[in-house]
């Protein structure tokens, strides 16, 4: 009996000290970080954000490759697959929790397919409105007045401009704007609202504000409880009188479920410590992102908590992509 517990400790022992080599060794190629959207885009910026200083920390290349369609499905698929232990993705809100629901045929399985790694950047949606229209509780008491009657604009059915609306609706009694989705993203949804052919919308800050300031749009709340540090002069819903409502998108890093979980560890960290770097932070907040960096737990906590919020708006609504 003792030489058998001294031999599986001894294995248990040799086991450790290899794992530990091995995320040191790690990583032996450049690595790759997937982006599911155009160069230029919000998760493009994130992943050029933290691309340099991460290659610094791992004394790698670390790549951003491009590979849009699809709202993203299409490289967090690649991702999920890659078998180069080198290969990483920089994925938002839709990839790991609506999409699954929305996509009967996702080409992988966020739980079973990612290693998650850490939640880097989060970031409000704003219900924007013309300029005509009043702001604050005066804006849902005359919505409500005006029944369905009036719309809101959306990026696209399953889009979160249109789950965060069905969402807001689902709680606010009276509220029930139709959506109308505008192919041309954003900016389409702006033109619309500027020419009154739809009453609201859920924005980012950064489509958001520069009409806002300008006078052409105004700003009715902002989807956290808190004012968010990237709008500060944005009031939130809370205070328009619609309590406990929050939505934010956000950007994570994951990597293939078959990445050794030393290395997941290192990579983890690393990101981590990345985004809590003031410098760091400054860069993401200009490009209208809070840095959070979160543990791996951390954000697999958020992820089923929203899975579930926005899995039952979709099925409470019957959406479905056609």
């Amino acid at each position: 009996m003792q030489r058998r517990t001294f031999v599986m400790a001894a294995a248990a022992a040799a086991l450790a000290v290899s794992m530990g080599a091995q995320a040191q060794d790690w990583p032996t190629q450049p690595v790759k970080l997937v982006v599911g959207f155009p160069g230029g885009s919000t998760p493009d910026m994130v992943a050029r954000a933290i691309s340099e200083p991460l290659s610094k920390m791992l004394g790698q290349p670390v790549v951003v490759e491009n590979k849009p369609g699809a709202s993203g499905n299409i490289a967090a698929a690649s991702v999920a697959n890659a078998t180069d232990g080198h290969t990483l993705g920089v994925v938002i809100n839709g990839n790991l929790t609506s999409s699954p629901i929305l996509y009967p045929n996702l080409a992988y399985d966020p739980v079973k397919d990612f290693s998650y790694l850490s939640l880097m950047t989060t970031a409000p949606l704003i219900l924007v409105a013309p300029a005509d229209e009043p702001g604050g509780a005066a804006f849902f008491k005359k919505a409500e007045t005006e029944g369905d009657r009036w719309n809101y604009g959306s990026v696209g059915v399953g889009s979160v401009s249109h789950l965060g609306m069905e969402l807001l609706k689902s709680e606010v009694p009276g509220f029930k704007p139709m959506q109308v989705p505008y192919t041309g993203g954003n900016p389409a949804v702006v033109t619309a609202l500027i020419g009154g052919q739809v009453q609201m919308a859920l924005m980012p800050p950064g489509t958001a504000m520069p009409q806002v300031k300008a006078g052409k749009l105004e700003a009715v709340g902002v989807t956290t409880t808190e004012r968010s540090p990237l709008v500060p002069d944005v009031p939130t819903l809370a205070e328009a009188g619609i309590k406990d409502f929050t939505l934010e998108v956000w950007t994570a890093l994951v990597g293939p479920s078959s990445l050794p979980a030393p290395v997941q560890k290192k990579i983890a960290d690393s990101v981590i410590q990345i985004l809590h770097t003031p410098a760091v932070q400054e860069k993401l907040l200009v490009q209208g992102w809070r840095a959070v960096g979160t543990t791996p737990d951390e954000m697999k906590s958020r992820v089923n908590k929203e899975t579930e919020l926005l899995g039952n708006i979709i099925r409470s609504q019957n959406i479905k992509l056609q």
